[in-house]
Parts: C-alpha cells; structure tokens; sequence
C-alpha cells in the first residue's frame, strides 16, 4: 500500500459481501483459534499411531502392509485439513445460504445408502462403496447438515431482529428438517447415529432459546419412541444382544458379551503408564475386535496407560472447552447455535465411544473423534472445526 509500511490481505467481509481488505495486524493467522485446531491435531497425530498400533499385525485387514492403515489415518486426516481450510475460507455464512443445496444433496446420499449401492459393514447398512476399497457413511455428513439447517431456521428472524427467541411454528419447521434424516437412518437402521442426532438437536434448541418445553418434549418423544421401537421388534437381532450385554455384562462373555470384556481387559492391564506403544498383549494378540475404529481407546489404554488415556480426555476437554466458548462469544445466534450443535455432537459421541469401551455405554459403533480410523468421520469432524474457526474468525471481524 502506497504511504503504508504495513502490508494486507483478503477476507470476507459479510455485510458487504465482497472480499474487502484486512492489515496484517488483523491478518487471520491471529484471528484462527490456535488451541482449539491444535488439540484436533495432537489427536489426529495420536490417533494416527494408535491406529497403526491396531493394525500392523492384522495380515487378514492389511494386505500384508503394516504401513497400510497408517497410510490411510494420515490421508485422511490430510484431506480433513484441506476441508476445514476451504470451510474457513468460505465462511459459515456464505455456507449459511447454501444450505438448502447441501441438506438436498445430503438426503440423497443418505437415502441413496437403502438402494443396490449401500453395503453392510459391522451389521449395519450404512455405507456406500465408491471403489479403491474406500467406503462413504453419509449419515456423518447429515450431522452437519442437520446443525447447519436448524441452526438456519431457528436464527433467520432472531438474527433480523423480528424476535427475540424462536417462534413454535420455526421449532416445528426445523424438528421436521432433522426427521427426515432420522428416519432414513433409522431404516438401515443406524441406532448410534439416531442417538447423536437426537443430542444435537437438543443442544441446538437449548442454546437457540427455544421453550423448555420442546426441550422436555423431544426428551419424553425419544424415550417413547425407543419403548416402541423395543416393543415392536424394531431392532435386528445384533442389536438387541448389544442391550442385552450392556443391561449384563456376565451375560455370554465368549459372545454377545466378548466385545465389552475385551475391552475392559486391554484397558484394566495399561495401569498408569501402560505396556508401551506395540507392546499391549491384547493388541498384539488381536483379541479386541474392531480395534482401529470402535474399540480405539482400548489402544490407549493398554498401551499408554492412563496417562495416556488421561491426555486424550484432556485434549478432547480443551475442544469442548474451546467451542462452548465460540458459541458463548460470538454475536449472532446463527453462530451460536451452530458451534452449540458441533459441541453436542462431539461431546456425546466421546462418551459413548469411550464409555462403551469401559461398559458403561451400550456398543454403538461410533468412532471417537480425531482418532479413530475412518475417511467420513474424519471428514466430518474437520469440517466442523472448520465451521467453528469461521465462527471466531468472523466474530472478530464484525466487531
């Protein structure tokens, strides 16, 4: 800049809806929230070697390369980090007006799961097959998708000033956006997916202002619908014998139970400090099933220990911590109420993944955040931190 010892860059400005300028002293390296992308990072790097941990011995999974699932954690996690950089880059509100395009477009993925292209992995019909042994679980992109399109309708009139919280008709129009995803993964069925969405759209009414008593009526829906679904002989049967194991442990421990005990074994035998990285008994014996997505903890906690399990919860903490204050700060409820949902999202599906691995959760087959292997929860995950640094980023910037 001419007569200017500082120099600019780009950023969006979005009451003007062009690319304006931003001094250096501004620049958006200072604005992203280095705490929060770099406890996802340490995740991502410590899941990368739990995941190799998992599966470097495992010939009948990785076509005789140890390498093979590394590989692919590290890819992944890389394209995630090209997500979250397009996502800040396009901002949560240019998104925001996009989001009847991508709610569609997630429907049809996820619809398109009940159709010859779906395929069945671990019991349920939840994936689609693209080829190159790489596989899509759209119902990880709906999470989004969801938070992104309540979070829309429960903040249009709010953020123009119109209201000061939610009308009902808006509550109803935004509960009847998330029930057609629900109910089409609820067809494959995938019960752990249901139960996340569900906490997500608790989270986004809870910090939308919306009435208590929406909150306490989903609440006395899902309960019903779950005695229903019991009832009506609703679940398959691999299911019902994960209840079962969850409400009795002793229950068939070489069977329905097996996974549980398992996992309980490998975690009780890290003590404090753990067997060492590749040295976990259960690891390398492979009797924990499913060991590089589900049952990842259980790496963590024979291995490292529970210093090593502790620093994951820590650095899941500092996330959740980080998020609930982006959605404390920013300015406008849309943001809000996305960064809310995003919270919900990665705070119950933690604890499930967690608490499933030590018994106290039913099996769920969810993966845990940042660290299990899997290319669209990594994906997704990333993409939502993304949306969460916009949020900050432009926070900063209309202030």
């Amino acid at each position: 800049m001419a007569g200017s010892s500082s120099f600019s860059i780009s950023r969006y400005t979005p009451d003007r809806g062009t690319w304006g300028k931003l001094t250096a002293r501004d620049s958006l390296v200072r604005r992203v929230d280095w705490i929060l992308l770099g406890s996802a990072l340490a995740l991502s790097a410590l899941g990368s070697l739990l995941v190799w941990s998992a599966t470097r011995n495992r010939t009948e999974l990785n076509q005789g390369d140890p390498y093979y699932f590394l590989f692919r954690h590290v890819l992944n996690t890389g394209i995630g980090l090209a997500l979250m950089i397009g996502t800040i880059w396009l901002g949560h509100r240019t998104l925001r007006g996009a989001v009847p395009v991508l709610y569609g477009l997630s429907i049809l993925l996820t619809a398109a799961v009940l159709t010859p292209l779906g395929s069945t992995i671990n019991g349920s019909h939840a994936w689609i097959q693209i080829g190159g042994g790489f596989s899509l679980q759209p119902s990880e992109f709906a999470k989004i998708t969801i938070i992104l399109g309540m979070a829309m309708l429960l903040a249009t009139r709010v953020d123009a000033g119109d209201r000061v919280h939610p009308d009902h008709r808006t509550v109803v129009q935004a509960l009847g956006l998330a029930a057609l995803p629900v109910g089409i993964i609820m067809l494959m069925p995938d019960l752990g997916s249901v139960m996340v969405i569900v906490v997500i759209v608790l989270g986004v009414l809870l910090a939308s202002g919306a009435s208590n008593r929406w909150v306490l009526g989903l609440i006395g829906a899902g309960a019903a619908g779950a005695i229903a679904v019991w009832q009506f002989g609703l679940l398959d049967d691999y299911q019902i014998n994960r209840f079962a194991a969850f409400a009795n442990p002793e229950l068939d421990p070489a069977g329905v139970g097996y996974n549980t005990n398992q996992a309980r074994i490998a975690i009780g035998s890290g003590g404090l400090s753990g067997t060492g990285l590749f040295n976990g008994h259960q690891t390398t014996g492979q009797f924990v099933p499913e060991q590089q997505t589900d049952f990842i903890f259980t790496v963590a906690g024979e291995e490292l220990g529970f210093l090593g399990a502790g620093l994951i919860l820590v650095l899941l903490g500092v996330i959740l911590w980080r998020a609930c204050r982006i959605a404390r700060e920013t300015t406008e409820l849309y943001g809000t109420v996305v960064a809310a949902g995003i919270t919900a999202w990665f705070a119950f599906q933690a604890f499930e993944n967690i608490g499933m691995t030590l018994g106290i959760m039913p099996v769920a087959g969810l993966p845990l955040p940042f660290v299990s292997y899997g290319g669209t929860s990594m994906f997704a995950v990333w993409i939502a931190v993304g949306l969460l640094e916009s949020i900050k980023v432009q926070r900063r910037v209309s202030a």
